[in-house]
């Protein structure tokens, strides 16, 4: 989990890390980084994990289910994150739990079980854990960024970088 506000850095760390990877498939160290991005909080629970349809009572699978199960499926070496980017609540998180034990196992209400393989990952970029539970927090790994610590140097460099030349 990369925690802390707005603008202390934490999208610019994980493509940092992702493309340090990716770059370094040369060297047979790391393989490409694949990253399939989701805010949580945008899309209903029923979106999220998937649902029963009322009328064909056929599962349908949500963005999560099928964004795992397709890279569950993928048999090369290559990596897959998961990154949650948007607010905790308290029962999306809650329903994460299997993935994050040791099990990493993903449950849907459907009854399927998606495994996940050595090359997943699950990651999370978040303002605050206020509604993650203790179980929930325990699981997973924490870098806190903090804007203070970037100071003013990256955001006017970054803004220099998208003025058009002409200027």
């Amino acid at each position: 989990m990369l925690v802390g506000p707005t603008g202390g850095g934490k999208t610019s760390c994980w493509r940092t890390l992702q493309a340090s990877m990716t770059a370094l498939k040369e060297e047979e160290a790391f393989e490409k980084v694949h990253v399939d991005i989701l805010n949580p909080k945008s899309i209903t629970m029923d979106q999220l994990y998937g649902y029963e349809d009322r009328q064909t009572k056929e599962w349908q699978d949500g963005v999560l289910a099928k964004l795992v199960l397709e890279a569950s499926r993928d048999e090369s070496s290559e990596k897959h994150w998961v990154m949650f980017d948007g607010p905790v609540d308290a029962v999306w998180i809650e329903n994460m739990n299997t993935v994050l034990d040791d099990n990493k196992k993903l449950c849907l209400n459907s009854g399927q079980i998606i495994n996940l393989t050595n090359h997943m990952t699950m990651m999370f970029e978040v303002e605050d854990l206020l509604e993650a539970s203790p179980a929930t927090v325990s699981r997973c790994g924490m870098v806190y960024m903090e804007p203070e610590s970037l100071t003013l140097a990256p955001l006017v460099t970054s803004w220099l970088s998208a003025v058009p030349p002409k200027i």
